[in-house]
């Protein structure tokens, strides 16, 4: 793989960003390296995490190499064990025709290893199992062709989907809405939206008429709402102080500690294995935290501690699915999509009342 299969990880912010929420989706995209310890690493190394000014990055372990640096005996950047080569192996050959529906038998047979070996292997350091792994592909597929233009009867056919009835039920999971709904990039919804100012800033709340579908922080009203026209691009979106006003209500009391729970409607759209981590995410009670190991073990994929902090950084409505609440397995405060400080208020404000609330 090189950089430019990985659009996302182009500028050195994105790459830092990516260090310091260990994710595992960045791994192959670029490599980083500490001076003061002179190692460099994949971005989800779960070594101590370096300080920012110490830090530089290379898109090959070979660059990496050439500037004096050597890799890591914790994450291995220059290697690939057996194992992660026999899963390797087997994404490739789904990736190869993503229409085609392999059956576990027949992708054991194509990479020469039991079925059970392999069903454990793949949920276990990919997240989810080959069959959930092959219905995202044909999602990826669904939405190149959407995007490109093709009617839905043929981006149906271009995904693998024996008929456009069997791919309606299948694609919301995976698109966030129905796929004539995704072809025109969101036109034909309505989102409406309104900020606030609460204790962690400015929070910006937007909802279709099916439920809200987005909740996020930052230091500017401004650049929340430029955020939103960039994830619903032909979407009408529609400033509704009023209508979202119940919504920004539950959060203020959420954020003093006179609410525990959220009653929002939800309108989200995830992987199953996204579902899953998240489902997790809503049953940890209010005032305690996990590990993200404790999650992944949680979920049925104990290998997968990657993942589960990838889905952790994907959810798009903040405290409503309580992300927050999950650290690192040695306690520490690490990976947050609205910045840590705001993660570690949030904690402690949770901690602060359901400790009062125990002693009264």
């Amino acid at each position: 793989m090189n950089a430019a299969e990985f659009p996302r990880y182009q500028t050195d912010e994105s790459r830092w960003q990516a260090v310091a929420e260990r994710d595992a989706q960045a791994d192959g995209a670029f490599f980083f390296a500490v001076r003061t310890t002179g190692v460099f690493c994949r971005p989800s190394c779960a070594s101590r995490a370096p300080r920012r000014e110490n830090v530089s990055f290379f898109t090959t372990t070979d660059e990496a190499q050439a500037a004096g640096y050597r890799p890591c005996k914790r994450c291995q950047p220059t290697s690939l064990p057996r194992e992660l080569a026999i899963v390797e192996r087997a994404c490739k050959v789904l990736d190869a025709d993503p229409q085609q529906r392999m059956t576990l038998a027949q992708l054991s047979d194509a990479v020469h290893v039991s079925p059970f070996h392999l069903q454990r292997l793949f949920s276990r350091i990919v997240g989810i199992s080959p069959r959930q792994y092959q219905a995202a592909r044909r999602a990826g597929v669904l939405r190149d062709a959407l995007q490109r233009g093709r009617d839905v009867t043929r981006a149906a056919q271009d995904a693998g989907f024996g008929s456009p009835s069997r791919m309606y039920e299948a694609a919301p999971a995976e698109l966030g809405m129905t796929p004539s709904a995704y072809r025109r990039k969101g036109a034909g919804l309505t989102v409406r939206y309104a900020t606030a100012a609460t204790p962690l800033g400015a929070v910006l709340v937007a909802a279709t008429d099916k439920g809200v579908c987005k909740i996020a922080f930052g230091d500017d009203p401004a650049a929340l709402v430029d955020q939103l026209a960039v994830d619903f691009a032909l979407a009408e979106r529609m400033q509704d102080d009023a209508r979202m006003e119940p919504f920004i209500a539950q959060i203020r009391a959420y954020l003093h500690g006179t609410r525990e729970r959220f009653d929002l409607p939800l309108d989200i759209g995830a992987t199953a294995f996204q579902q899953r981590v998240w489902d997790a995410l809503c049953r940890i009670p209010y005032g305690e935290t996990r590990s993200y190991t404790d999650i992944a073990a949680s979920v049925g994929s104990p290998g997968a501690v990657r993942a589960v902090a990838s889905a952790c950084a994907s959810n798009p409505v903040a405290l409503a699915i309580p992300c927050h609440r999950v650290i690192g397995k040695d306690g520490a405060i690490a990976g947050y999509r609205w910045g840590l400080s705001r993660k570690e208020a949030l904690l402690d404000t949770e901690r602060a009342h359901s400790e009062a609330g125990k002693v009264a």
